[in-house]
């Protein structure tokens, strides 16, 4: 795979997907500035230049909408995508809008990027619920997925360098995989575990300047310690028995991670506590065993250790 897909902004996303329709759809490919953008990220209006083929190519108004995500293996058939039985999919969202723009004779073709990927099963189903319901012929829905994307990629190499993809743009994007074994690993150990609340981790800076020092507001480093304080000594227990020494190790790696990844991304944040509520939604969405509800909490309770042991976060 050329990129991390999954790695980038929804805006770098979006500046790819107009950069590959320019190439293949043609140079008037227009794309839409941030907002309400109608069911449109980008429009082109004319003969394509290549697509569907050169011998019987789109003819009309395109419409070119392109769907980020940050998961991990995100398919166009998980459910928060696409559902039949739903109307609360990114999918079923859209619809409206697509259906206003065919009313008012604004799209004859329509074709939907994302960096999912894609069987040639779900595209069926997919197109032909698209086609009903937004009463477009159904050889003019289009779904691409990353496989599409990375062989036209490989076909059009430029397209990358026309986008100008930026690492220094990215958003704060953290790895789920480690973080992710330590909750699955402490929640299957943690009934079994003695609490011993009389030792918790040194503080090699106080709470209260550390909140200071990392802009962390007082009702929220209150909430954390009230909720999460007794969970930083099992956690340091668990961590430090010898049997969890590759655990510790993981820990280690992601805790690093975390903390460069925050300190390069600080400036856009406002407080840590926004900071911490982005991790865990984004870690949520990358990892399956971190959205179970049993062990959100405990995500919650290895990021309030992470921060109260000083891992992340300034310090002195």
């Amino acid at each position: 795979m050329r990129f991390a897909y999954h790695d980038m902004s929804c805006d770098q996303f979006e500046q790819l997907i107009i950069c590959l329709c320019q190439r293949i759809l043609g140079a008037g490919v227009q794309g839409f500035t941030k907002g309400r953008d109608g069911g449109r990220d980008a429009k082109f209006m004319g003969t394509a230049e290549l697509y569907p083929s050169k011998a019987s190519p789109w003819v009309g108004i395109t419409i070119v909408q392109a769907k980020h995500t940050n998961g991990y293996n995100s398919s166009f058939s998980d459910k928060e995508f696409f559902s039949e039985k739903s109307r609360n999919t990114i999918l079923s969202r859209e619809i409206p809008s697509i259906q206003r723009l065919r009313r008012e004779q604004q799209l004859d073709h329509y074709m939907l990027f994302s960096n999912r990927r894609l069987t040639a099963g779900t595209e069926e189903t997919i197109c032909k619920h698209i086609s009903d319901t937004c009463n477009i012929p159904l050889p003019s829905v289009r779904l691409c997925g990353v496989e599409q994307i990375e062989m036209w990629l490989t076909t059009y190499p430029r397209v990358a360098e026309d986008a100008k993809l930026d690492p220094i743009d990215s958003p704060l994007i953290v790895r789920s995989d480690d973080i992710a074994e330590i909750v699955e690993a402490f929640a299957r150990n943690k009934n079994v575990l003695k609490e011993v609340l009389l030792s918790p981790p040194t503080e090699r800076t106080t709470y209260e300047e550390k909140n200071t020092i990392n802009r962390m507001t007082p009702e929220y480093a209150k909430a954390m310690r009230q909720r999460y304080l007794p969970e930083t000594s099992q956690i340091q227990n668990f961590l430090s028995a010898p049997e969890n020494l590759s655990l510790l190790s993981r820990y280690n790696v992601a805790a690093e991670e975390f903390n460069f990844k925050i300190i390069s991304k600080r400036k856009y944040y406002q407080s840590f506590d926004e900071i911490i509520e982005y991790l865990i939604d984004l870690l949520s969405k990358r990892d399956a065993t971190l959205r179970q509800s049993s062990h959100k909490p405990l995500m919650r309770a290895m990021l309030f250790y992470m921060y109260w042991n000083c891992d992340i976060g300034e310090k002195k």
